[in-house]
């Protein structure tokens, strides 16, 4: 599922992904906002940074965590 595609401004660091908001990783995972504050209250989804009073996602935490959530056995 590809990301959703922010522009990129000049202030943004050199070849550094853009901090993502939780509407955008809802989004690419298909879960509701108010689905990744409560995994965020219950420690079990992917880490979250705080801004100000804002929260912000990485998204190469989001894929790891999403990498972690499917590293299951299927050959048993």
């Amino acid at each position: 599922m590809p990301r959703i595609p922010r522009s990129a401004t000049a202030s943004d660091g050199a070849g550094r992904d853009p901090l993502a908001t939780p509407e955008e990783v809802a989004a690419y995972l298909g879960v509701p906002v108010k689905t990744l504050y409560q995994w965020r209250h219950r420690r079990t989804g992917p880490n979250t940074l705080k801004v100000g009073r804002h929260l912000r996602y990485r998204w190469q935490e989001v894929d790891a965590w999403l990498d972690a959530q499917t590293s299951y056995d299927l050959t048993a």
